[in-house]
């Protein structure tokens, strides 16, 4: 098992960040796929068609999500965590993703970026959602 810590600055407030991050219409948005998402604490979600899913385990608005993510036929799941900070006048969103299986880890890695966190910062900093 493999971690991984990123971080990514977006210019947009927590809110939107928020909003993009736990709101299903606007995840469909970004991802151009459906979505099934809820910031309450204990909820089970589902990105990408299903290929992503798990559990929301730790939500404070704004600021902090704490996920149970699995992908796959994976026997556990994984721990993403993602902390919103406001940094001037930004927002930066740091990612730590424990318990990743050895043999999804490149793929993991890179699809943090490419499906994930570009598409998010691209589709955030051009849109006008409030």
């Amino acid at each position: 098992m493999k971690s991984l810590k990123k971080s990514y600055l977006i210019n947009t407030s927590p809110f939107k960040i928020w909003k993009g991050l736990t709101i299903p219409k606007e995840i469909e948005k970004w991802t151009g796929s459906p979505a099934v998402m809820d910031e309450r604490e204990g909820t089970n979600f589902k990105l990408w068609d299903g290929d992503i899913f798990g559990k929301n385990k730790e939500m404070i608005k704004n600021k902090k999500i704490v996920q149970e993510w699995y992908s796959g036929n994976w026997d556990k799941p994984s721990i993403v965590t993602l902390l919103i900070n406001n940094k001037d006048g930004k927002s930066e969103v740091e990612l730590i993703h424990d318990d990743i299986p050895d043999n999804d880890f490149e793929s993991i890695n890179q699809g943090w970026d490419d499906y994930y966190f570009n598409p998010l910062k691209e589709y955030l900093e051009r849109s006008a959602f409030t």
